[in-house]
């Protein structure tokens, strides 16, 4: 049996991006073969407002605590991570620790990466160990044609070389 990778999809804006790129990565990840991948939109869940009790929706926990590793799909908004992503991430708190993480980030000219650093601290704070290659695109609207195919003769091997070291942290 495959580990499951889960892939969050983490803006929610209106007209955003975000789904374009985390189907990409999924149709890569799914012809790797290594993983059963699912799926996480965030824009599809509710996330509480109010931290203080519990451990968070039971439809993220649930979700997550079906997963061996996880790819965050984020943009970067005026240097950092959306909101949303946080919230899901700060709601639950048990399912996280001990999984690797890798992201697939997006944005202007700097691809998301700044967003990548800051979400490496919060990762590392929940007990999850990051990968350290990332898939990065850079001038997104640009990225990709109209089928979801990407030019962009790099984001296929780094999203490789993530796979292989989520493979190797989630033990297969």
């Amino acid at each position: 049996m495959a580990p499951v990778l889960g892939v969050i999809v983490g803006s929610v804006r209106a007209g955003r991006v975000g789904p374009k790129v985390a189907r990409w990565f999924v149709r890569h990840a799914e012809a790797d073969g290594r993983f059963d991948v699912r799926v996480l939109d965030l824009a599809d869940v509710v996330l509480p407002l109010d931290l203080s009790g519990g451990d968070g929706p039971d439809a993220v926990a649930a979700w997550a605590g079906e997963c061996d590793a996880f790819v965050l799909v984020t943009p970067e908004y005026n240097h950092g991570y959306p909101a949303s992503l946080k919230l899901a991430l700060d709601s639950v708190k048990h399912e996280w620790r001990g999984k690797p993480v890798g992201f697939v980030s997006y944005g202007g000219m700097a691809g998301g990466v700044r967003a990548v650093e800051q979400l490496r601290q919060v990762v590392a704070e929940l007990h999850m160990v990051s990968v350290r290659d990332a898939v990065s695109f850079v001038r997104v609207k640009r990225a990709f044609d109209a089928d979801g195919a990407t030019p962009d003769e790099v984001a296929p091997d780094a999203a490789d070389r993530m796979l292989g070291q989520l493979a190797t942290w989630a033990g297969r």
